[in-house]
């Protein structure tokens, strides 16, 4: 690829991974309550957002090695994976799988429609 369609593209999917990092955000804090009266998430559901540390935390990376764009979403909250895929002593809350899923389908539109603003 040329560098002005490498660029196009990875100026494509950061816009389509900061759509992953909103909606996973958004699942996070929709309906959350904070503090005294803060209730978990149940099983299966994504986690309620507490102290905002798990949201705040999801942020977006990209890097081009050899001509291939690659395009990270990840959580660093030390309790994100936890969360994400459960564990011996809590059930999954899925946040960042159901937000991929979401945007997935946007991914080749978005990429064709930056292509083709080169021309």
């Amino acid at each position: 690829m040329s560098s002005g369609v490498t660029d196009a593209v990875e100026d494509a999917l950061v816009e389509l991974g900061g759509q992953v990092r909103d909606e996973a955000r958004l699942s996070i804090i929709e309906g959350s309550v904070s503090g005294p009266g803060h209730v978990p998430s149940a099983p299966g559901e994504p986690p309620n957002a507490d102290t905002g540390h798990l949201d705040e935390s999801i942020h977006v990376t990209s890097y081009v090695r050899g001509g291939t764009v690659t395009v990270e979403v990840s959580a660093d909250a030390e309790y994100a994976a936890d969360l994400e895929y459960g564990n011996s002593r809590i059930a999954e809350r899925p946040f960042m799988r159901p937000a991929t899923a979401k945007v997935r389908p946007r991914v080749p539109a978005g990429v064709r429609v930056a292509v083709r603003r080169l021309r």
